[in-house]
């Protein structure tokens, strides 16, 4: 079977980027992909050799002015899709409107989560909470992009959310009933899952350095962590930084201060990151509301405790006391798992140990077969 797929912007070393590669690597049918901005050095290399196709290029920020030009765009835009048999279209917001003229073969939605400025209410306040007079105008917007997305979404003849966490904010914000979709869970590549022998006296906050991670959370919980403990714990953060993300990473510097005590690695090689994983002791998880979070899967692949937050998706990943612990997002509670963590030396071994095995329901080879039998019977169902 042929399929093809759509993304808006293939231009990070993020979690839709991985699910794409895995998907050409492992996937049993012939695929096809398409974005409207492909930045091929700033993304996986091995991508290279999915013969990306760029649709007429778009802007990657995320400004009013650029997003509406994006989305007229997209609307516009037509596939070449002769001899597909489904389309796929990877949705994180306004992908859905490559649907207007693309709806001549069957269309799945792979749901990374709808639109966050709108329907995912911590993300939606914090954004319009920096609007400031600006608020009014984007409310209206708002709720023109809500009348249009609802109506987009009906032309979809499957859905696949990655969490239930997604799948529960598709259904509060109105846009498909609960029953009306799957769930399937990204991964690890089974093979890698090994539980890990280091335990080096220091955190790891992996993945991309931007504001939406909360990765001031990270620092302060060391700092209170090293003060109420005395125990010379290090953090390193590791991940790339995005053109629009470097005001936030230079405070993040300031915030960690001289002493040496948090440093930075921006864009580490992938050889470089499973490094700090075997080597850590744990790996912290600051984001304020994630859809998933692969870098929790990752950690535990390689048999590393997960010190997340308990919102959104890490608590579809994270078995609190034993494969790590869920903390409200704020510097004490966090310090105090961190505490409890390393308060006994096989600790974090044994929780480690746990993670590999809970791990392995999430994987690629389950995902990727699990989305090959779906398109089939949603092109067959199609058919008949």
């Amino acid at each position: 079977m042929r399929v093809a797929l759509f993304y808006p912007w293939i231009y990070l070393k993020g979690g839709p980027e991985r699910t794409f590669l895995e998907i050409h690597k492992r996937s049993r049918h012939e695929w096809r992909f398409f974005t409207s901005h492909y930045d091929a050095e700033a993304s996986f290399p091995e991508l290279k050799a999915c013969g990306i196709r760029e649709t007429s290029r778009v802007s990657v920020r995320r400004t009013y002015g650029a997003v509406l030009g994006a989305s007229a765009r997209m609307a516009a835009t037509r596939l070449d899709l002769e001899g597909v048999d489904a389309l796929l279209v990877g949705c994180d917001g306004i992908g859905t409107l490559v649907t207007l003229r693309n709806a001549r073969v069957p269309v799945v939605n792979l749901c990374f989560t709808p639109l966050r400025a709108v329907y995912d209410e911590e993300y939606r306040r914090r954004h319009l909470s920096r609007l400031g007079a600006g608020r009014v105008a984007a409310l209206a917007v708002e709720a023109a992009y809500r009348l249009v997305d609802r109506l987009l979404w009906r032309r979809y003849r499957g859905v696949i959310c990655i969490s239930e966490t997604v799948r529960e904010r598709v259904v509060a914000g109105g846009l498909r009933a609960r029953d009306d979709m799957a769930v399937m869970y990204p991964g690890v590549d089974g093979a890698s899952i090994v539980a890990g022998e280091r335990f080096e006296p220091f955190f790891l906050l992996p993945g991309r350095i931007m504001w939406t991670k909360n990765i001031e959370l990270g620092i302060a919980a060391l700092r209170r962590f090293r003060e109420a403990t005395g125990r010379d714990y290090r953090l390193v953060i590791a991940g790339m930084v995005d053109a629009k993300s470097r005001g936030y990473h230079e405070r993040l510097q300031a915030l960690a201060g001289p002493d040496g005590a948090v440093s930075f690695h921006v864009a580490p090689t992938d050889a470089q990151m499973r490094d700090y994983y075997d080597r850590c002791t744990a790996v912290l998880f600051t984001a304020f509301n994630e859809d998933l979070g692969l870098t929790p899967m990752e950690a535990m692949a390689r048999g590393k405790p997960v010190v997340a937050v308990n919102r959104g998706g890490p608590r579809e990943v994270v078995e609190h006391g034993v494969t790590g612990y869920l903390a409200e997002p704020e510097p004490g509670a966090f310090a105090d798992a961190m505490a409890e963590l390393t308060a006994e030396g096989d600790r974090a071994r044994r929780m480690g140990r746990a993670s590999t095995e809970r791990v392995k329901r999430f994987t690629w080879e389950r995902f990727v077969g699990e989305l090959d039998d779906y398109l089939e019977a949603v092109v067959a169902g199609a058919r008949a």
